[in-house]
């Protein structure tokens, strides 16, 4: 049973848009067309646009589409359907809606499930209003996330990793955060209908995420009718999926790095946003372009190096004109002479040709859409040098440092300040040790190009907070956790779990390597620390390190504090050297670049007072 997030997602946004009915596997709409209005809020809309396109919405018979905050007219005798996440000012904006009679009936879905004293407000407000008759129904749908690959799921929550890492934060924020994480991986684990084995590193967040929401599910299972109860009437033959969490803090390294594969290039460099691609195109004129399934050079390509993606821009393209050529030869009259003797034959010639026309104007434009995205980032990579970037930084890590000239060389050349800065940081941490007149050297060469130095200066506590860490001895251990405590607020936890994979100098991203060693549920040092939290298994074991059922062939791995498409291209690479392949799922707080995480950094370095203000960190690109 493969775990498909995106089409189990897609299948509950089809039934909420046919009011909650039922079905029809074949067309996809329900046995009764009505026609109704959609109102959402913006996260909601950040849900549905990489899933539903307005051909889709008219399908199931959405004639009107609109924000929630919008000013809107009455719409008589047509049904609305909601669409939003349970929030005071939501309720509210629904309480006016329905008072003010703007549509025939009201069909309310929250994108989570919406508490007691939210509901009694709803009710109130609407028996007040003399409203309460238009609610139709209210649905908790389970969906508060945002799905943009079968296999890649981000919780939209912006500013994780400063959040979590704020010297400044009280534990009532770090809870509210916490809880904020796990009520959306409920809400992914509803919607694929799996209770998971949850693996974790000890301590730090992924701990907090990992308790909190086996506890979760836990309590959610005693009750009869659970969302996950037809998943417990499977046969016992069904192995359920392994949830191996992480925090950022665990690998730094992936979050900063150049890429150079299609995917993660176009995401970094242009600024892909929820499938969603705006470029210059020919004559200066901005254009936008859908990258997901409906795009099959998009999906067969996506984790090419980009000259790999380039050759095969051309190959298609010759292909195309090699099948337009023969188009030409059936119906242009370059055949051999027509003496009449073979009418159906040649009729069919000429029928196939002409069907095959549609498909041929659509392939030519993904051709003109690729050629037009890899002509930007061509331009990109040559005017920042980032194919330098990449050789560079691949080789410093796999090397374990790079020489002085060297860097100070890359920082005096081509390339952003965040592209700078982004070098700098993975210099600070590809080494043990680096000689602090060669930091000193790098903090001038960054001072001289004119870029804010707090986000290098914060990785720079953190690495000589976890080699004060690393050498302490028990007595000189605790004073210095003391001390991190201050500094870093509610984070030490978080900052001293990866002390070993800050330093990651394999080519295989750290994340990859355990995630490998925890599906294959064998004893295995680099995972053998690691907790296990079985929500199915009596409360008295379900911390014990002994529930492994491996080898999983199927796995959902979660990074707090942000994603990106470096790790998930390394994770699908994983999934397909295996044989039979395995399925892994890849979900995140949200889905950075590596310019994206450095502006949190550099915020974290301001807070702690680490030099550069606010104003200098908005101009780091």
């Amino acid at each position: 049973m493969a775990l498909n997030l995106r089409q189990r997602q897609i299948d509950c946004i089809t039934r909420m848009l046919n009011l909650n009915q039922a079905v029809s596997t074949t067309t996809s709409t329900a046995k009764e067309e009505v026609y109704k209005i959609l109102i959402y809020d913006h996260f909601c809309q950040d849900i549905l646009s990489p899933l539903i396109h307005v051909k889709d919405l008219r399908k199931h018979g959405i004639t009107l589409y609109f924000l929630l905050d919008k000013n809107r007219n009455p719409v008589p005798d047509v049904p609305a359907v909601y669409f939003l996440q349970p929030t005071p000012s939501n309720v509210r904006r629904i309480v006016e809606d329905a008072s003010r009679a703007l549509y025939d009936s009201f069909h309310l879905n929250f994108s989570s499930s919406i508490s007691r004293p939210l509901l009694e407000d709803l009710a109130t407000g609407t028996t007040n209003s003399d409203s309460i008759q238009r609610i139709s129904k209210v649905h908790d749908q389970y969906l508060e996330f945002v799905t943009l690959e079968d296999n890649l799921f981000s919780l939209a929550s912006k500013n994780c990793y400063v959040q979590l890492n704020d010297p400044s934060a009280g534990d009532k924020e770090i809870e509210e955060i916490i809880e904020k994480i796990v009520g959306g991986l409920f809400c992914v684990l509803a919607t694929l209908a799996v209770v998971p084995i949850i693996r974790c590193p000890p301590g730090g967040p992924a701990e907090m995420v990992a308790s909190l929401l086996s506890q979760r599910l836990q309590d959610h299972l005693l009750s009869k009718h659970n969302l996950f109860s037809e998943a417990g009437n499977v046969t016992s033959t069904y192995q359920r999926p392994i949830l191996c969490m992480f925090d950022r803090n665990f690998e730094l390294a992936a979050a900063i790095q150049h890429d150079f594969r299609y995917k993660p290039l176009v995401h970094d460099v242009l600024g892909m946003r929820l499938n969603r691609l705006n470029v210059r195109g020919e004559k200066g004129v901005m254009k936008s372009y859908d990258l997901d399934h409906s795009d099959p050079f998009w999906m067969s390509n996506g984790s090419l190096e980009f000259p790999e993606v380039a050759v095969e821009i051309e190959t298609q393209l010759n292909k195309y004109k090699e099948a337009v050529a023969e188009v030409s030869r059936r119906t242009g009259g370059q055949e051999a002479e027509f003496d009449g003797t073979d009418l159906i034959g040649n009729t069919k010639h000429l029928m196939n040709a002409v069907n095959s026309l549609p498909e041929l104007t659509e392939r030519k434009q993904v051709i003109d859409k690729h050629t037009n995205i890899a002509t930007v980032l061509l331009g990109e990579i040559k005017e920042r040098s980032l194919d330098s970037y990449v050789k560079k930084e691949n080789e410093m890590m796999a090397r374990g440092g790079i020489d002085r000239g060297e860097i100070l060389a890359v920082l005096k050349g081509k390339g952003t300040k965040i592209d700078k800065l982004r070098f700098s940081i993975l210099f600070l941490i590809s080494a043990q040790s680096i000689p602090a007149s060669d930091v000193e050297a790098v903090e001038t060469a960054l001072a001289e190009a004119e870029v804010d130095t707090s986000a290098f200066q914060y990785v720079k506590k953190l690495k000589s907070l976890n080699a004060s860490l690393a050498s302490a001895n028990s007595s000189s251990r605790s004073n210095i956790v003391d001390w991190a405590e201050r500094l870093y607020g509610q984070s030490i936890s978080a900052v001293t779990a990866g002390v070993k994979n800050l330093l990651s100098s394999d080519r295989q991203l750290a994340l990859t390597r355990t995630v490998d060693a925890l599906m294959e549920g064998k004893s295995n040092p680099e995972v053998d620390s690691y907790l296990t939290f079985d929500p199915r298994a009596p409360k008295s074991g379900s911390s014990s390190s002994q529930l492994r059922s491996g080898p999983f062939k199927e796995a959902i791995v979660f990074m707090i504090g942000g994603g990106n498409y470096v790790e998930f291209a390394s994770l699908q690479e994983l999934a397909q050297q295996h044989q039979p392949a395995k399925h892994i799922i890849y979900g995140t707080t949200e889905i950075l670049s590596g310019g994206e995480f450095v502006q949190q950094l550099a915020l974290l370095g301001q807070k702690m007072g680490l030099g550069g203000d606010p104003k200098t960190s908005q101009r780091l690109g």
